[in-house]
């Protein structure tokens, strides 16, 4: 039997003025998987991410998360939630270290007098990140350095294991590899897989129908504010995507 979904959204509507961005939208991740949301621009993609990760709210509308109604009245009440975003711009902080990035904002204080001082624990942290980009296979060219100095494929990398250590039921990563070079591309594409591996589900927001295709488990497809197909991705291919993107037709793909 297939498991509910872990994060789905019911008949999600929003309207910016007359402009109706999302117009009964639905939508499913389940534990566990890669799922890409594709659609063409204007679909309603970004606005239905902003509003699963709490960085905006529906005009009507369902979510749930493992069954029970949720609502996020912040990005941070959804990352309380184990729902975390990672956008294009990665917002790192490009003078800090690969470690101090990874707890930035949750930096830990040392034990006793020093930490009610205010002295934060560096040994504990730069060990735990050391720990978490171990897990996930994330290879750096030195983890002393400014992100500033890395390549894009490192950054993206750091940006990822920071969500992942702190987000255990979703994340959602917007054209991931949109700047990144092939080697670069392949890199973060297994460490999407490494998360996945982690039981954490990935949402993965993309152009790209041949990345789709090569690293999703299941498709969802938006177009103007609705979802108008589902696709196992062994059901797929790039002519069936486009097709279901550009006039909703679901082909051999699950209408919705």
């Amino acid at each position: 039997m297939t498991p509910p979904p872990l994060l789905e959204a019911r008949g999600i509507k929003r309207r910016f003025g007359n402009v109706r961005a999302l117009d009964g939208a639905d939508f499913s991740v389940f534990p566990g998987e890669i799922c890409a949301l594709i659609g063409d621009n204007g679909a309603g993609k970004s606005t239905l991410v902003k509003i699963l990760s709490g960085a905006d709210r529906p005009d009507e509308g369902q979510i749930l998360l493992g069954g029970q109604s949720v609502a996020f009245a912040s990005p941070a009440a959804a990352q309380a939630r184990g729902i975390a975003t990672i956008y294009q711009d990665l917002a790192l902080a490009s003078e800090l270290t690969p470690f101090e990035n990874l707890f930035l904002g949750r930096e830990e204080l040392r034990p006793g007098v020093l930490g009610r001082l205010g002295f934060v624990d560096r040994p504990s942290m730069r060990r735990k990140a050391a720990e978490q980009f171990a897990r996930l296979g994330v290879r750096l060219r030195s983890a002393h350095v400014p992100v500033s100095s890395l390549s894009g494929g490192q950054r993206q990398s750091v940006a990822i294991a920071r969500a992942a250590m702190w987000a255990d039921q979703v994340i959602f990563m917007d054209e991931p590899t949109a700047a990144l070079g092939v080697v670069q591309t392949g890199r973060v594409i297994d460490l999407i897989r490494g998360v996945r591996d982690q039981g954490i589900a990935v949402v993965l927001i993309s152009h790209n129908m041949p990345q789709v295709l090569a690293v999703a488990d299941r498709v969802e497809v938006l177009r103007l504010g609705r979802r108008v197909a589902r696709f196992d991705v062994a059901d797929a291919n790039v002519n069936r995507l486009v097709a279901a993107m550009t006039s909703g037709t679901a082909d051999h793909g699950v209408p919705a």
